[in-house]
């Protein structure tokens, strides 16, 4: 059995003074609303410079074909113009913008991504929805000052999250496909509100809540929290109409009566409560159903409801990462548990990766972060072998694009995955060229350094081997070997490589020093 070694962050961070506080700043691009926020970080806590929020209902905007409206784009990319003034001081490191279910569904999100990097000059990322849930667990955590377990509900525009934890750690994580937008499309779709229609989408909800209802009945919870903004509308009106015991609780009975209320209204252009805003009421009573349902299905008697939701979680998460704190390394130490990694080759490959990368770094123009995915890629490359020898380096990608890994987002595993399905055999040509294009030439060169990292290893020694003298010039490495009159295990591996490299288009020249005799 390897032993267990932990998986160390490619480069130390720099030492940040604890005396002086970090900005940073995440933006949600919700299926319903899109948030801003940009907060001080100092002593573990975030301190808010600025909070916007926009209702621009991108959900809405997917047609049955499952694309994006212009639209819908248009007012998604004039809420983000109306954010860019606030991020002028943000640097690159210290702002996160995360997509989350609507352009997760849409077949024409790329397209949306694309021209709202632009005007923002910033990475946009669409997260998975267990890191969704891991995120807003996050941001509710800290809202939070009691202890105990706790089940966070998260009503969203196109997704419902559920996680329940423990202080900041959580237990279970779930997103489940329904929101108060896409409901309010599915069973409120000509604007009329009845008993009928809104039974339906109790039952739909049920449904959906089904697959956890039992494991999360069983884990069980003390304490049950809403967060975000479909449950803090519905502890807003309940307090205006004097139904709740205390201002952010919602109780059963509160919420029938809330319903009731609804029911009245007959149409959703006509819902109009006190408490409600404006901008809210044509998605409140879809959002109503789905909470009602989790009342139904969890048996609960009341909730209330916290601030901090994705948005906080995201600079919280940001906070924590390049520390011993970051999510991602503990996922892929979890993951080297998971699929009994031999965790002395990921080391040495990982040190001798490190070693490489120094040396070439700045003549191939690559800054620390990215020298963390050749790092956690050195760590993981033989995560495949679980599944088969035989092609491992595929299982391995798959693996890595296809687990919920807590703390990277799509882009990341992919970038990760690639490095992986790279490492050895054929350059993959294909799943390079479909990477998007500013990663391609960043993303060669890492998986060049893994490559030989792979190789200088490949006896599998007991400590990683010291380096031949190594080179980079523009686009090429060059490898100077000891002198030698006969071939060796490195110099035949080499030889192969570089065939593997030129068939690619890449260009690797192997020397060998000249005796002194």
């Amino acid at each position: 059995m390897p032993k267990d070694i932990s998986l160390p962050i490619a480069t130390a961070p720099a030492e940040v003074d604890s005396g002086a506080p970090q900005r940073f700043a995440a933006i949600d691009l919700g299926s319903n609303s899109f948030h801003l926020l940009v907060a001080n970080y100092q002593h573990e806590r975030l301190q808010v410079v600025a909070r916007l929020g926009e209702k621009v209902q991108l959900a809405a905007g997917l047609d049955d074909d499952g694309l994006l409206s212009e639209e819908s784009m248009q007012r998604a990319l004039d809420c983000l113009g109306r954010f860019a003034p606030f991020l002028s001081d943000i640097t690159n490191a210290n702002l996160r913008i995360v997509g989350t279910n609507a352009l997760r569904d849409a077949d024409n999100s790329q397209t949306f991504i694309e021209r709202a990097e632009a005007q923002l000059g910033h990475a946009i990322e669409i997260i998975a929805g267990r890191e969704e849930a891991r995120l807003i667990y996050l941001g509710a955590a800290h809202a939070l000052a009691e202890n105990g377990r706790r089940l966070i509900v998260d009503i969203g525009g196109g997704s419902t999250e559920f996680i329940i934890g423990e202080a900041f750690e959580p237990k279970a994580l779930e997103s489940l496909r329904m929101g108060c937008v896409t409901f309010s499309r599915r069973f409120f779709s000509d604007g009329e509100l009845n008993e009928k229609r809104m039974r339906r989408a109790e039952l739909a909800a049920l449904s959906e809540l089904a697959n956890i209802q039992r494991p999360y009945q069983r884990l069980g919870w003390d304490d049950p929290v809403g967060s975000s903004g479909t449950i803090k509308a519905a502890a807003s009106v309940l307090h205006a109409y004097g139904d709740t015991p205390h201002e952010g609780v919602i109780t059963r009975a509160g919420l029938k009566k809330l319903r009731e209320r609804l029911l009245k209204c007959k149409q959703l252009d006509k819902v109009a409560l006190e408490g409600l805003k404006a901008d809210r009421a044509k998605v409140f009573p879809a959002g109503i159903a789905i909470l009602g349902a989790i009342f139904e299905a969890f048996d609960l008697t009341q909730m209330r409801f916290a601030d901090g939701a994705l948005r906080e979680g995201v600079l919280y998460d940001m906070a924590g990462r390049n520390t011993a704190e970051d999510s991602r390394s503990k996922s892929l130490e979890s993951l080297q548990r998971t699929y009994d990694v031999d965790t002395r080759q990921g080391l040495n490959v990982a040190d001798t990766a490190e070693r490489l990368f120094q040396q070439v770094r700045h003549a191939w123009s690559l800054n620390l972060d990215q020298g963390r995915y050749l790092q956690w890629a050195s760590h993981v490359h033989e995560i495949g072998l679980a599944i088969s020898h035989s092609q491992f380096h595929r299982h391995g990608a798959y693996l890595l694009e296809h687990s919920d890994l807590a703390g990277f987002s799509r882009p990341e595993q992919r970038q990760l995955a690639f490095l992986v399905r790279a490492h050895r055999r054929k350059f993959p040509l294909k799943e390079w060229q479909a990477l998007p294009e500013a990663q391609q030439e960043t993303t060669q060169k890492l998986a060049r350094l893994l490559r030989l990292a792979v190789l200088l290893n490949h006896s599998r020694p007991e400590t990683a081997p010291s380096l031949p003298e190594i080179s980079a010039d523009s686009d090429s490495l060059t490898i100077t070997l000891p002198a030698s009159d006969e071939p060796t295990l490195l110099s035949t591996d080499l030889e192969q490589e570089q065939a593997f490299m030129e068939a690619a288009g890449f260009k690797l020249i192997v020397k060998q020093a000249k005796s002194d005799v």
